[in-house]
């Protein structure tokens, strides 16, 4: 960074950090030390502050305490290798798919260049093949035959409180995309291994605060932001106000409400963050415009699930509030909002986790009759897959040319693309909605699509440098389509993306705004009784003439970028 940046900003702020110093990278460097040998390097900028002691004691977690990453002494408990090792033995015997991955990596290299913080900041240790031998080499140090008795020679390494200061600043610079494992010849699902350090971390206190504190808040409240039943009602009644003004239709918020055919789940980050409220605000007006029979729930208030960043017995804590809640209300299916995450959770752990649900149906559009047998199991549904079914069947009548001005580009969330295989539906649903749709190139998209930088709890300011290296394969991309084909938005369908591209797009490619699909669709809605659209949710012109790109902030002037990451 200039001393000029350094002066002005701090390593939280994505102005201290010069866009040109960022892709200066040198891929080719060889380390002077191997890599056993080189210490974690800890510093403002690159780690997320430990968790709130208040917050690990609600939840029941061990060694609850305020100590910083940027100290010598941690404060763990004087057993706490005994405390590990015996949590590797006891998720040895649990989960055979750890055994597996611990076992069969023949470090082939073809994972090494694919994740997208090795290539926003060229450390070795990033490539996802190394980041796993910081627990693989324990593991074959003490679980073993070869590793106990030719110890370095076969990737092993004693356990040492160096080893634990690794673990953290490296296993939290993981958003479990597994773009990595698209390109592993055996599979190897490297978000698993991530998950099983983390839990392994939790067991000495290890933990950050942007994950605990939203688990914490999901358990008292129900959702990660903490907000009590009647703040929830407040908000969604504000949102009707602003549908109001927009369009001049009143749409109904129902609650709570019983013997409805439908819940909807959706991340609380739609109810307080931008962009996400404007994408809140695209599904009452879908829903109300289809005559959907549907409820809000103030108790299942939250579809993320950030157990999932935790543990796997959080995970399923967090996520059992959906079906019971479905239950109590007497409806027949469930329908999901965008998020990511929540999809990884529902579509590959739930039907284990808490079902199965055979108190509701398999998924039936009221409105054009489909059912959904993929959902079979879960009983639940993306609002994506509901969108495209209303669309092909006539259901919704669009006007695509109020969304003329927005030139449209679409992110891949990981988790529903790679997690769930939602890749033609969300495609579907923006071509019919927007006449200007553009694709970034071939592979940053679909099952090779590159994560935002932000998900799996690392979407917070104090970690800005690790986020905007890890966004930046994703900004190349964006930049990429700005320069060709003047996109003006990246859209969307997960709220963790839309709350993290927005920085992304502000630093790697400026003027691009962020949009979830919900919210184009309700741009394009012709609703019945409304007033001529002049503005959109966001109180902006609903056809603006022409968007012109803003001028770039000092630290994104002259960007060599697009030449320097060839990876893109």
């Amino acid at each position: 960074m200039s001393s000029g940046h350094e002066k002005k900003f701090k390593p939280d702020q994505m102005e201290y950090y010069d866009r040109d110093e960022l892709v200066q990278i040198d891929y080719r460097r060889v380390p002077e030390k191997g890599w056993m040998d080189e210490p974690a390097d800890i510093r403002h900028g690159n780690f997320i502050y430990p968790a709130n002691p208040q917050k690990l004691e609600y939840i029941g977690f061990p060694n609850a305490r305020h100590w910083s990453p940027l100290e010598k002494d941690w404060k763990l408990p004087s057993n706490w290798k005994e405390i590990v090792l015996q949590g590797i033995r006891e998720r040895l015997d649990k989960y055979r798919s750890f055994k597996v991955f611990m076992d069969i990596c023949v470090r082939c290299g073809a994972c090494a260049d694919k994740c997208h913080f090795y290539i926003g900041g060229g450390d070795p240790k990033n490539m996802p093949v190394l980041r796993a031998e910081l627990l693989r080499s324990i593991y074959r140090n003490d679980f073993t035959t070869a590793g106990k008795l030719l110890g370095k020679m076969v990737g092993a390494r004693p356990l040492t409180i160096d080893v634990i200061k690794e673990w953290f600043l490296y296993f939290y610079q993981c958003t479990e995309c597994r773009r990595c494992s698209v390109f592993c010849p055996y599979g190897i699902d490297t978000a698993e291994i991530t998950m099983m350090a983390r839990e392994l971390l939790n067991l000495l206190g290890i933990n950050i605060n942007w994950i605990i504190q939203p688990v914490a808040d999901c358990y008292r409240t129900g959702n990660h932001l903490g907000i009590q039943p009647h703040g929830l009602k407040d908000t969604l009644e504000f949102f009707t106000e602003d549908i109001e003004e927009a369009t001049g239709v009143k749409v109904d918020v129902p609650m709570n409400k019983k013997g409805a055919d439908i819940l909807f789940v959706t991340p609380s980050g739609d109810f307080l963050a931008e962009p996400g409220i404007y994408t809140c605000m695209g599904y009452m007006a879908i829903f109300h415009e289809l005559g959907l029979n549907y409820t809000w729930s103030t108790y299942a208030s939250e579809g993320g699930n950030f157990g999932f960043f935790t543990s796997a017995d959080m995970m399923k804590a967090l996520n059992s509030k959906i079906y019971a809640e479905a239950k109590r209300l007497g409806v027949k299916w469930i329908l999901g909002g965008e998020c990511g995450h929540m999809w990884r959770v529902l579509h590959q752990y739930m039907d284990t986790m808490n079902g199965p649900a055979d108190f509701l149906e398999v998924p039936v559009s009221p409105i054009t009759g489909t059912r959904f047998e993929h959902a079979r199991s879960t009983k639940m549904i993306h609002i994506v897959e509901f969108l495209a079914d209303a669309i092909k069947h006539g259901k919704l009548k669009l006007d695509p040319t109020r969304n003329d001005g927005r030139r449209v580009t679409f992110h891949d969330s990981c988790n529903p693309a790679r997690g769930m295989g939602m890749l033609e539906e969300p495609r579907y649903v923006l071509k019919n909605v927007c006449n200007n749709f553009f694709e970034m190139p071939s592979n940053t998209i679909r099952e090779q699509t590159f994560c935002c930088g932000g998900g799996a709890g690392l979407g917070t300011e104090e970690n800005m440098e690790v986020r905007l290296r890890g966004g930046m394969p994703r900004g190349n991309a964006v930049r990429h389509v700005q320069e060709k084909h003047d996109v003006n938005v990246l859209a969307a369908c997960c709220a963790i993306d839309r709350a993290t591209l927005t920085n992304v797009c502000d630093y790697w490619a400026p003027g691009v705004k962020v949009s979830g699909i919900s919210e184009l669709v309700a741009n394009a809605l012709v609703m019945k009784g409304e007033k001529a659209r002049e503005i959109d949710f966001r109180k902006e012109p609903m056809r603006p003439e022409e968007l012109v790109r803003p001028e770039e902030p000092e630290a994104a002037k002259d960007p060599k970028h697009a030449k320097e990451a060839a990876h893109v």
